[in-house]
């Protein structure tokens, strides 16, 4: 994960951790029955896990997006390179073989020379 990554993960679990204790802190010096505060923290524990559930399924969607792209573009710049590579093969390859052509017939042309 990158810096940037787990910079905002390490904010977003301090930001949750903080709600928390402030709601129970919260609830505690409320004066209302032990039941009743027990009952609503438990209420509000419950709806903190939901919405961290949802900000943690907004934040995988959002890295199998990237992890997506960023392999997309990957495969696309490799298959890039791939080519480019075999087309400047293919290029040199017809070069030397034209070229090595050209060497057999000037060596064949000045062995028939010498033997006349």
């Amino acid at each position: 994960m990158s810096r940037k990554g787990k910079n905002t993960a390490g904010i977003l679990a301090g930001l949750l951790a903080g709600a928390a204790a402030g709601v129970i802190l919260g609830m505690l010096y409320a004066p209302e029955e032990g039941k009743e505060t027990r009952k609503k923290i438990k209420n509000k524990a419950s709806d903190l896990k939901d919405q961290a559930k949802n900000k943690y399924g907004e934040v995988s969607e959002k890295v199998k997006d990237q992890y997506s792209n960023i392999s997309s573009t990957f495969k696309e710049t490799a298959n890039n390179v791939a080519h480019t590579v075999k087309d400047g093969y293919d290029k040199y390859k017809d070069q030397i073989v034209s070229k090595t052509a050209d060497v057999v017939k000037d060596v064949e042309a000045e062995l028939n020379d010498l033997k006349k």
